[in-house]
């Protein structure tokens, strides 16, 4: 967290989480310490990693959460911080939609299997995606930690789509499924040409298309146990020959799913590497990093079908970032990258203040999935305790504000009315519909003139875990009281995004009231 970060980057890299106790040996030289899986344990799908000079960039998706697109960045391919989105609002053809606006909601659409790239001769980051397999969309920015703006519509959709600058500087797109195609792009990213590359006779999705050594390489994934590559050695558009990349290779969490899709990424000495994710429910699907080769005929080629399953050394000497526990008191001008409203928000709705995050209700609804500005953030896998500290002092009667467990069927804790509740068996059905605004379980009174309430959230998220999310709350921010029985989260994959933490205030009858999350912290084993 931010009011952490100062402090805990003197901290020596070997109490990093992912550091072993025995250092190993590069066959480049140095003493360098293992990594662990996952190497981040959080919820960041359909990875898009790449290399600039120094420095490695990841772009991620998640729906309809907002802002889009998440951007991480590295100097080690190990420790991740969050830098910003590509996407700064979903404003695409169903707007209403993804405002939650005259009844609509936009859950499992918006931002998935996109794609993000550095353009050296324009100095220019791109980010490319299609939504609701209709339309594709261009954003670019200047600098990836500041503004991005649409500057492209394309009415087609280049699904799963995998970008290019090759080494001639020419754009194109690798796309599809199945059937996989590829688009070379004029400069103001307008569509050139369309070529299909290859049919296959089984499920591919997942493009990421790459130059290397005068070759040209699609992985594409067979959801979700199988990694193909496609390499062509006379251009973009082929003829490609196809060959497994990764079969069925052993995860590193017990229960999850085997590492695929992702994409390679090579560092500044030479070694390549390839990030896959795993289907880590309930947590959602994690990434996992392993070396590569290229065999004699150029072919990817994993060390071995256990790679995953080991504690290997830093592709490089490793990079501090500032950590993922801590305090965020919401000071500054905007809310840290790490957060992600659920849908669009209304912006005149909060604002950030000397005192904190100020939430005045958006919505009036008995349906937490359909208030307005309820702000997520991913949990830390395998467990981790979320404690938020609210100003109560302006809400309104049939006000609801708490901290959510929130999926497709949660549960969150309360206040409403002076009573402390907690709410369970919230789900959504077919279309990602409510089919149920949930019940009370248990309920406690709040002292009477108290001003502030502490709720906090003990989640479970490894596969094999309990998975269990447990509730409790306070007045004074030290002495807790649980509330209601645990909620057992569910590990279907359906909804695609796993289960988060979520910060919300709500009417159930009038507008006007409002409270202030004075700080949110996230705490770890």
């Amino acid at each position: 967290m931010r009011s952490h970060a100062v402090a805990l980057l003197a901290l020596s890299i070997s109490l990093s989480a992912h550091a072993s106790a025995v250092p190993s040996k590069l066959h480049h030289g140095g003493v360098l310490p293992n990594y662990t899986h996952p190497v981040l344990w959080e919820d960041l799908a359909d990875l898009d990693v790449f290399r600039v000079e120094n420095t490695y960039y990841y772009s991620a998706s998640n729906m309809a959460f907002s802002p889009g697109a998440p951007i991480l960045k590295s100097g080690d391919l190990v420790n991740w911080e969050y830098i910003g989105h590509s996407v700064p609002r979903l404003e695409f053809n169903n707007t209403a939609a993804y405002g939650l606006d005259d009844g609509k909601q936009a859950y499992v659409k918006g931002i998935f299997a996109s794609s993000m790239r550095y353009r050296a001769s324009t100095r220019s980051w791109i980010w490319i995606g299609c939504v609701e397999y209709k339309h594709t969309f261009v954003y670019e920015a200047a600098d990836p930690t500041g503004d991005w703006e649409l500057v492209k519509f394309i009415d087609t959709c280049y699904y799963d789509c995998g970008l290019l600058i090759d080494d001639n500087d020419h754009i194109f797109v690798a796309f599809g499924n199945t059937n996989i195609s590829v688009a070379q792009l004029n400069d103001d990213y307008s569509e050139k040409s369309v070529t299909s590359v290859y049919n296959g006779t089984f499920y591919i999705e997942g493009s990421r298309f790459y130059h290397i050594d005068g070759r040209y390489y699609i992985l594409t994934t067979q959801p979700a146990n199988r990694e193909w590559t496609l390499k062509s050695s006379s251009g973009p558009f082929g003829p490609y020959e196809i060959k497994v990349f990764a079969d069925e290779v052993k995860p590193p969490t017990a229960g999850a799913g085997y590492p695929h899709q992702g994409g390679i990424v090579d560092t500044p000495a030479g070694d390549w590497y390839y990030m896959a994710f795993i289907d880590d429910y309930p947590e959602g699907r994690v990434p996992v990093l392993s070396p590569f080769h290229f065999d004699a005929d150029g072919w990817p080629t994993l060390p071995s079908n256990q790679t995953f399953n080991q504690s290997l050394p830093y592709p490089s000497n490793p990079v501090p970032v500032p950590p993922k526990t801590g305090i965020d008191r919401f000071q500054g001008n905007k809310l840290g990258p790490e957060w992600e409203w659920n849908h669009n928000p209304d912006v005149s709705a909060y604002s950030l203040s000397k005192r904190g995050l100020v939430l005045r209700t958006a919505s009036i609804t008995p349906d937490l999935f359909r208030a307005k500005n309820t702000l997520t953030h991913r949990i830390l896998g395998p467990s981790s305790t979320a404690t938020i500290h609210l100003d109560i002092s302006k809400m309104q009667a049939g006000d609801r504000a708490g901290l959510a467990l929130f999926r497709d069927n949660m549960a969150h804790i309360a206040i409403q009315d002076g009573q402390v509740q907690l709410w369970r068996n919230l789900s959504l059905g077919a279309g990602w519909n409510t089919i149920s605004t949930g019940f009370v379980e248990a309920s406690a009174a709040l002292p009477r003139g108290a001003k502030d309430v502490y709720f906090r959230l003990h989640a479970n998220v490894a596969p094999q875990s309990d998975k269990l999310g447990t509730f409790s709350w306070s007045t004074n921010g030290r002495n807790f009281q649980p509330l209601g029985t645990p909620y057992l989260m569910n590990n279907t994959y359906y909804f695609f995004v796993g289960y988060r933490f979520g910060i919300f205030s709500f009417a159930t009858e009038k507008l006007g009231g409002s409270v202030t999350a004075r700080s949110f912290e996230m705490a770890a084993p």
